[in-house]
Order: structure tokens, then C-alpha cells, then sequence
């Protein structure tokens, strides 16, 4: 019998790499979103595997994809901290003038 891909593991393994860049890109939230369904797509796929793991393939995507989704969930939350601080303690307008400073001499 030919072993199967194991569903959605790749899934979580997309989600989870994408956790990681939005979490660093877009002040946090969307990484927090998309690590959270990158885990619930890899706590899926490793049920599934222990089920029946002569059947399927692909458990090293499973595993791998819960770890990039917890590291994407990790930096979405300090992310999302650090963008309350400053915006609680006024030094949004500095920070952001900073940003534009380094977007300028990236020109």
C-alpha cells in the first residue's frame, strides 16, 4: 500500500512561516492570527498521523509547523506588547518618525 501526504500538514507549515514574517512586517496581529491556525492545522495533522502512521507521510511538515507557529505566535505577542506600550505611553509619534527615517535612507 502507497503511503498518502498527511492533510494538513503542509497547511500548518505555510501558516507557520507566514506567522513568522507577518509578526515581524505587520505589528504583530496578523502573525498571531495565522500561528494560531498553523497549530490548529498541525495539532490536526499529528492526530491524524497517530491514528494510523503506516499510512501517511509527512509528519517531519506537521512537527515543523507547529514550531514556526509557535515561534510566529511568541513574536506576534512581543509585537503586539511593544505596539500597546507605545501607544499607552505616547511614544507612538517617535517611533514612527523613526520608521520614516529609516524607509528614507533605505531610498
Amino acid at each position: 500500500m502507497e503511503k498518502q501526504k498527511l492533510p494538513h500538514a503542509q497547511s500548518s507549515l505555510i501558516f507557520g512561516i507566514v506567522s513568522i514574517v507577518t509578526a515581524c512586517c505587520c505589528f504583530g496581529l496578523p502573525g498571531v492570527i495565522f500561528g494560531f491556525i498553523g497549530l490548529s492545522n498541525s495539532k490536526k495533522a499529528i492526530a491524524i498521523y497517530k491514528e494510523d502512521p503506516s499510512q501517511y507521510t509527512g509528519d517531519g511538515n506537521a512537527n515543523t509547523g507547529k514550531i514556526t507557529s509557535i515561534i510566529g505566535i511568541v513574536l506576534g505577542a512581543i509585537a503586539v506588547l511593544q505596539l500597546a506600550y507605545a501607544i499607552f505611553s505616547g511614544s507612538w509619534q517617535e517611533q514612527m518618525d523613526m520608521y520614516k527615517d529609516l524607509i528614507e535612507q533605505a531610498s
